[in-house]
Parts: C-alpha cells; structure tokens; sequence
C-alpha cells in the first residue's frame, strides 16, 4: 500500500564519523546479502558488449515483499550523514523506486551533565517510501521525522539521551564486527544475535520506539509514543487512518482540512444541527488521552450522545459553538469520529452502496459477537429499501428492545454500512424546470426534465391565453402574487401556482413565497437544514410539500457535507 512505510532508517554523524545505527525491518536484508556472499561469480564468464549495447539493462528495484533491500548499511550511512548547513531541513532523496524522506537534526553532546558544545551529535530519521507516494504522504512522514527529532534533541539537552542510545547501538555493532568471521557464518542461521540489530532491539529503548513506529504506521497510521517516558509524540497518517475505516478510499488531509479545520472557510462546513458519532467506545477514547490533553474535550466526550446535535452538545459541555467545532474536526482528523445527523424517529437509512453484503464478511461474525441473537445480513436487508428510523420501532416492544435498535444503528453507521438520506425540494412550476432567476435573468438552480406530478404546460398557456393572469387572482391573494419572488414568474408559472387548491389561504402562500426567495427550493437545501434556518416544525413543511406537491418536487438524497467521508462516489437518489 502506498501510505505503509518500507523501513524507518537511524543515522548519526559525530567526530567519530558516519554510521547506520538502527533499521527496521532487517530480516530481508540479512537474507539477502547472505545469498550474495555464498553466491560466487564465475571468473571464466564473458561479457559480451554488443548485447549491453542492443539491450538496456534492467531497471533495479529496491522493493521486495513491501520492504527495502539492495542497500548496504555503509551507503545508506553515506546517503543520510549530510552537512551541517542542511541540518533543519527537509531531507528528500530518490533512488530507482525508493524515496528517503527525513529531517537531520543537530543536537549538542552532554558529559557528565554538563553541555559540551564542542562535540555534536547529527541525527536522522529517515523512512523509505515507495517512489509514487503522493505529495501529501511525503509531506506526513516528514513531519513526523521533525517530530521524533525534536523530542530527540529535547532529551538530549535534558539528560544526554541520545548520547546514552548511541553508545549502546556502536557498541553492539562493534561486538558483533569483533567476532571471527567463521563463528559469524557457521552462527548466522542459529543465533539471532548474531545480528546487531536484534541485539540493538534488546538493549536500545529508542531502537524499540523506532520499531514501533514503524509498525504502527503499517497496520493503524497512529503513532503514540513516549521518548525516554517523557516526551510524548503524537502523529496521525490520515490516508491510512481513513482507509482502515472507509474499506478502500485514501483521503488526502486536505480534503479532511477542506471539511474540518481551524480555518474560517473549513468550519462553514460544520452546522449547528450536525451530530457527532464516536467510532471508538467513550471509555477507551478516555484512556487514550494524554494527561495534559483539553479538559474541554474530555467534558465533550463524557456528555456525548448520538441523538445530540452540536448545538447542544456545546450548551451541555458548557462550551462554545466553535470549540466544539474545532473539537470535532480534532476527533474527525485522527479517525475518532464522524460527523452525522443526530438519530431521531424521522432519519431515513439506506445500506451503504459499498457496504460488504457477502456471508464470509469478517463484519458478520464481529456483528454477531456485539449483538447475540441478530444476524447482519438479516437486519441489513430492512434497510435495503430508504425506511426511516420510526418504522423499525415497535411500540409493543420492551423499552431496552428499542434501545438495542438504536444500539444496532449506531453499530452500522459507525462500520460505514448505513447512510441517511436527506429530503430536498425543487420549485418547478411547469416542465423546464425551476423557474428561479437571478439578478442577470438567466436560470438558477438544478437542471429541467418532466417529473410526474407537473402540470401541463399546453393547458396553463391556453388558460392563461383565454382568461388572463389577473383572472386567477383573487383579491386577498393579490398582494402575495404581486410580490418578489412570484411578481418573477412568468405567466405559466405562476397560473401553476395559483391552479394549486392550497394557493387560496394566504399564510401557506406566503410561506412557500418565504422559502422561494430565501432560494430554499432549489435542491441545495434539505429538509433538516430548512428547519433549522427558518425555524419550522418537520409538520409544517411536510404539509407545504404535500399543499403544493403540483409545482413542488422532492428527492432523496445523502448530504454532500457528510458524504466525504463515504468510499462511494454516486449517492443514491430516488425522486
């Protein structure tokens, strides 16, 4: 996979010279350069030069079973040992199929508690990526090699850290170059520690953090640390973190910053009436929180529910709107949490069009132990049709029954198996389609086509030709129709209006004229968002759409704000 890093490398530069102290994995090229050695070269083989000439060689690969071989620890020293004036820089280099990223790092020397600035330690973290990693990736893995060397250098200056691991690592590759080489290679297949650096893994702490680095990288993209139990160091690859949860999809961090970040642009993003759904048990987001970690996201974590929208999570957690924001896309950015619309009666779900539906899913047998008694596939076959929530609920069922249901959604949208569907409105009066125009008089809104329900435009044009406009108005109707937005309208449309039984009470007319000129109806708005705005009761819009349902068009759909977080890329709609 391209995010997974193919081996984190340590290189030290001091008075005493160049040397590789550390790398992990090390076990392919211990084989490999074995095989080498007892692989002699024929010394009567010819060359022949006109097929050097004819042919070009080869192209080399230094990746083998998503690791890095071909490289020896002398040039891998050579490569990353550079100068002090391109220390605290990005360190990026090439090489066939391999691309080194790091950040050298000087730090002084401590003696005896005492800072010797005469003798400097270089340090570099270098890891190996594949050579078609993104921009972004490369971008992650330096960040992350800053991070380990400033926390390096702190510990240094503390307490001589990195002197002390030095040592240890030269003085397990001294003792292992030291023995003779026939015990080395009649040992080599016996003895692990005839490698240094499996006995660098046993005595180095700091080799053991660097191999946990490099396996949490490979398997969840979170990196929790603590260099010398002091220093703490947090990092996230989001392109792995998001592909574990999304099954498949790699998302770039900006497309997380474009949806949740600090920024003005990025908040807009969030609404007050969005929930948040935690992927991970309150409980155990808890425990993996630092000491020093904010005591406002922990109140929001100890009052979180999924029925809650953001709003009232903030007054709850008595905190502000945008720290709970800012908090939110926190959790979203390291995979903690997604962004939904709280769980209510009215939610209409849908079976995720990328939702494993196969019987030897690993999700079944994981389902089966979170709810005995219920099979997967069984309940994912209710929601294979749009249902709202309301129905699934039984009112002869036992109070805690209904609260397994609920339990069994949460379980299925935080497994990315579910998604809901929103209800948008499209103003269309006659077949062109919406009749909403801007300043410039061109049309906005979605695209035309016939829906069933739509009047027919022959007999509005003859109506309105044999009897006039004037003569579908009635007095009491007359200040609302001659008013923005239906003074627009042309002719037709607004015959198609006045045809509808409910455009005889001037409060429900004057309410779809409402929602018409604050541009509610044209299918970029749903239904959750208009009541939020307009402050209106699920009721009263539901019984506008059914007044007007001549000139009114719904349809369902999942929300674009939350729907970067899903791996499909077409959202079911059905008008």
């Amino acid at each position: 996979m391209e995010p997974d890093p193919l081996s984190v490398i340590l290189v030290k530069s001091d008075s005493k010279g160049d040397r590789l102290l550390f790398r992990y994995p090390y076990a392919n090229d211990l084989r490999t350069e074995s095989g080498h050695q007892k692989r002699r070269k024929n010394p009567y083989a010819l060359v022949v030069t006109e097929d050097l000439l004819q042919s070009p060689p080869p192209q080399t690969s230094n990746i083998s079973k998503g690791r890095l071989t071909g490289f020896s620890d002398e040039v891998l020293s050579t490569l990353f040992a550079v100068k002090p004036e391109l220390c605290e820089r990005k360190f990026e280099l090439k090489v066939n199929d391999v691309r080194f990223v790091g950040h050298p790092t000087l730090m002084p020397s401590v003696h005896g508690g005492k800072r010797d600035n005469s003798s400097v330690i270089l340090i570099n973290i270098v890891f190996a990526l594949r050579a078609t990693a993104s921009h972004s990736i490369v971008k992650c893995y330096y960040d992350l090699s800053k991070r380990l060397g400033v926390a390096l250098r702190h510990e240094e200056k503390r307490c001589g850290y990195v002197s002390q691991e030095n040592r240890i690592m030269v003085t397990a590759h001294d003792e292992v170059a030291s023995r003779p080489e026939e015990d080395r290679d009649r040992g080599s297949h016996l003895d692990d520690t005839e490698c240094p650096f499996e006995l660098i893994v046993q005595r180095s702490a700091l080799a053991r953090k660097l191999r946990s680095v490099y396996e949490d990288l490979s398997t969840t993209g979170l990196v929790q640390i603590r260099i010398n139990n002091w220093i703490e160091v947090s990092f996230c690859l989001p392109q792995k973190v998001h592909q574990c949860h999304c099954r498949g999809i790699v998302l770039e961090p900006e497309s997380i910053k474009r949806y949740l970040e600090f920024e003005e642009r990025c908040l807009q993003s969030l609404k007050p009436y969005h929930g948040l759904l935690l992927l991970v048990e309150p409980s155990e987001l808890l425990e993996t929180l630092s000491p020093d970690s904010s005591p406002a996201l922990v109140r929001l974590v100890q009052i979180y529910s999924p029925i809650k929208s953001l709003q009232t999570l903030a007054a709850d957690a008595d905190l502000t709107l945008r720290q709970v924001f800012q908090l939110t896309g926190h959790l979203v950015y390291w995979a903690k949490a997604t962004v939904i619309f709280p769980l209510c009666e009215n939610n209409v779900y849908v079976v995720s069009p990328d939702a494993p539906t196969g019987i030897n899913s690993p999700l079944v047998e994981r389902f089966s132990e979170s709810f005995p008694g219920l099979n997967l596939l069984q309940v994912m076959s209710d929601f294979s049709l749009p249902t709202p929530l309301g129905q699934k609920k039984n009112p002869l069922h036992h109070p805690q029954q209904q609260s397994q249901l609920v339990k069994v959604v949460v379980w299925l949208l935080q497994h990315k198996m579910l998604l809901q569907l929103h209800t948008y409105v499209y103003f269309m009066p006659t077949a062109r389609g919406p009749p909403l125009r801007n300043q410039a008089g061109s049309s906005s809104g979605g695209g035309g086509g016939s829906f069933r329900g739509t009047p027919d435009e022959s007999d509005l044009s003859s109506t309105v030709s044999d009897e006039g406009i004037g003569s579908l108005v009635p007095d009491l109707l007359a200040p609302v129709v001659d008013q923005p937005p239906f003074a627009e309208l042309t002719d037709d449309e607004r015959a198609a209006v006045l045809r509808c039984p409910a455009a005889a009470n001037p409060e429900d007319l004057r309410l779809l004229a409402r929602l018409c000129r604050a541009g509610y109806l044209r299918g970029e708005h749903h239904l959750e968002e208009i009541m939020y705005q307009e402050n209106l009761r699920r009721s009263t819009l539901l019984q506008l759409l059914d007044k007007f349902r001549d000139v009114l068009v719904t349809c369902d759909t999942e929300d674009p704000d939350i729907a970067v977080f899903h791996t499909h890329t077409d959202s079911p709609g059905i008008c």
